[in-house]
């Protein structure tokens, strides 16, 4: 597993905000050559995201010697299971917990989250439900991959990864039609282009200037439906994707999903997902072994 730069970065400064001075409860506490083993559990259930930086703050102790996943990202995890057990200086699996959970924690409940989004549609298979930009700084990597484990896609990843006018660059440029005008002049034939719309006559404006994608922002299923109609009876209809966004909840995801659209956007995937819950355990001590802690 090669472990992209940004994660490394991220482990680098979780460290330097819970380890720069070291550790005194562990170091007071516990012998130096104390050896010990431990195991993080689902405390509910939930998909497993988060391991390939849970991993890479394990990398940074070279005495934690055996680590054994019995999960691995994507898997779903039932109340009580085990996800990995972990053996090594004691010292050093206390130091890695707290940075190893944080990861796992928010990176399975946005995989979490996008699983129960997905079963909600899963009698529209050909709809497809992404994220959006809105996630943690710097995190973006983890958070998207996070969405893919749970079973739902992604948006654009950065700026340059796809083109969206939306109503800042679409007032600054004039309207619609200007603004795919000029942005068509400067980009080259495989990029689409997307245009934001929040009402009937702005669909029709993008229509007209020939968008690949067209979103339907903030809008109700009513005017959902409506502009759905309008697109698909236009010329260029057939060639544009649909995409609707804005207020989506797991209540109202299948009324979307049956009025037609192609894709939803849903920013809460990555900036409002719950952490899952997961906690370490220490099971053994040198020889001496405890019972496995309960659910």
């Amino acid at each position: 597993m090669i472990t992209p730069i940004s994660v490394k970065k991220l482990v680098d400064l979780a460290f330097q905000e819970d380890l720069l001075f070291g550790d005194p409860s562990s170091e007071g506490s516990i012998p130096l050559s104390t050896w010990g083993t431990a195991i993080i559990r689902a405390k509910s259930d939930l998909v497993l995201s988060g391991q390939e930086a849970a991993q890479e703050v394990f990398s940074r102790f070279d005495d934690i010697t055996d680590i054994k996943w019995f999960k691995i990202d994507g898997d779903t995890c039932s109340k009580g299971e085990h996800v990995v057990q972990l053996s090594g200086l004691l010292r050093d699996l206390l130091m890695a917990e707290r940075t190893a959970l944080n990861f796992l924690m928010r990176l399975s409940g946005i995989a979490t989250h996008a699983k129960a989004v997905m079963d909600c549609i899963r009698t529209y298979p050909n709809m497809r439900i992404t994220d959006t930009r809105k996630t943690m700084p710097g995190w973006r990597y983890l958070e998207k991959k996070a969405v893919r484990d749970g079973g739902a896609f992604n948006h654009r990843f950065n700026l340059s990864d796809g083109i969206m006018l939306k109503e800042n660059h679409i007032m600054a440029a004039g309207g619609i039609a200007k603004a795919v005008e000029r942005v068509r002049a400067h980009t080259h034939h495989l990029q689409k282009i997307e245009v934001e719309t929040t009402n009937l006559d702005e669909v029709s404006q993008a229509l007209e200037a020939k968008a690949d994608v067209i979103m339907l922002d903030n809008m109700s299923n009513q005017m959902t439906s409506e502009a759905i109609t309008l697109i698909r009876g236009h010329s260029h209809g057939p060639h544009v994707t649909i995409e609707a966004s804005g207020n989506m909840t797991l209540a109202r995801l299948p009324e979307v999903a049956a009025l037609g659209v192609d894709v939803v956007s849903m920013g809460a995937l990555t900036h409002s997902s719950i952490a899952a819950d997961l906690s370490m355990r220490v099971t053994a001590v040198g020889d001496q072994i405890f019972s496995q802690p309960k659910v």
